[in-house]
């Protein structure tokens, strides 16, 4: 099984075979954030020591640029800018590729936080917490916000 970044460099040089612009660009932001986060991890003075990132820790990575990504959709959105809209849409559907996990519809989030509720209760500040660590890299935290609000009435 390939690794984020052995998936990434593969993926990569298809889009330029194919000369698949808009791919490219998606791919070449999520490794230069890999990079990035790499660079900010390393001491100055300990460049040649340099470890690379485990995969869990580039899955994080990942992670984040789908939330910037779903952000970014908002305000354009909320702008009335269908250009980006569509830019940002296409540009999310190829970074979530590179989640290890689909991640879960408003129902099976539904789902997942009722069968919470008997253990720690229906109380928001008790339910939220416990949601969000049980549904952590497989929901977006916004979306679960928004269901255990609807089923506290918090």
């Amino acid at each position: 099984m390939m690794g984020v970044r052995e998936q990434l460099e593969a993926d990569m040089k298809d889009a330029m075979r194919a000369r698949d612009s808009e791919r490219l660009t998606a791919i070449r932001m999520l490794r230069a954030a890999i990079q990035n986060e790499e660079i900010a991890r390393t001491d100055a003075d300990h460049e040649k020591h340099r470890q690379p990132m485990s995969e869990e820790d580039m899955q994080a990575v990942v992670e984040r640029e789908v939330k910037q990504r779903r952000d970014s959709l908002d305000f354009a959105r909320k702008a009335n800018r269908d250009d980006l809209v569509q830019k940002e849409e296409a540009g999310l559907e190829i970074i979530e590729g590179y989640l290890p996990n689909r991640p879960l519809s408003r129902a099976e989030i539904e789902a997942e936080v009722r069968g919470l509720m008997p253990e720690v209760g229906a109380e928001f500040k008790k339910l939220m917490p416990a949601a969000a660590q049980r549904l952590r890299g497989r929901a977006d935290g916004r979306l679960v916000n928004e269901v255990v609000r609807a089923l506290t009435g918090g």
